[in-house]
């Protein structure tokens, strides 16, 4: 089992490893497998990404993250602008029905609301805005929308769980009440068990979700 010291380290080589980030920007401190990330980057992207980095890391059992974004006078936007940006940009993207979506801005943060048929359509609608320059944080208020019976949801999910590689299906079960899918079992890493979340995401009609899997820790052989 990895030391908290450890799973330090290895986060810090890991936000080192991105070439997007400035790692000496952002903080790291870990308790019990729990990592709290700090500092202050210059985009909203670049927060998201420290985030994403940092869930790919083993032994990390959850993220507390306080990256606060201050933006540089070449990243200043007025809000009139990112909402021109954030509205061109959901009307690009292919896989969003931008036309469902409005678009608000206050001092730089986005609030999105609607509503979608897909989990994966709320999730490019953020995706799309969050990267715009002069966006100092985004709330998703879209809402999903289903158009499926929890039977066919059940189906689904278990599909998508024997599908992938990233995920030992045998040792996961989803419980599915309406549009609400409960996530019980053992999984190898944090990374694991988002992967099992973001399969859970993917299939229509889900609502909520919550992630009752539990981490569980290696074992480790030694010789005498």
């Amino acid at each position: 089992m990895k030391t908290d010291i450890e799973i330090q380290k290895d986060v810090i080589d890991q936000l080192k490893w991105e070439p997007y980030l400035n790692a000496a920007q952002i903080g790291v401190s870990v308790k019990n497998g729990i990592v709290t990330l700090s500092g202050q980057v210059d985009t909203y992207s670049k927060k998201v990404m420290a985030e994403k980095a940092t869930k790919k890391v083993a032994g990390v059992k959850a993220i507390a993250e306080d990256i606060q974004v201050g933006l540089s006078p070449a990243y200043r936007k007025t809000d009139t602008e990112i909402a021109e940006a954030s509205i061109n940009a959901l009307k690009w993207h292919t896989m969003i029905p931008e036309d469902r979506i409005k678009v608000s801005v206050e001092d730089g943060n986005v609030k999105l609301e609607g509503e979608v048929e897909w989990e994966y359509q709320r999730n490019q609608a953020k995706t799309a805005v969050e990267n715009l320059i002069g966006v100092r944080f985004v709330t998703n208020l879209i809402a999903v929308k289903p158009k499926i019976t929890p039977f066919e949801l059940q189906q689904k999910i278990t599909s998508s769980f024997q599908r992938s590689a990233n995920i030992d299906a045998a040792r996961i079960s989803a419980e599915v009440l309406g549009s609400k899918v409960i996530l019980r079992g053992k999984v190898r890493s944090f990374a694991e068990k988002e992967d099992a979340e973001n399969a859970v995401w993917s299939a229509p009609g889900v609502v909520t979700v919550e992630n009752k899997l539990s981490i569980e820790e290696p074992a480790y052989a030694f010789e005498d």
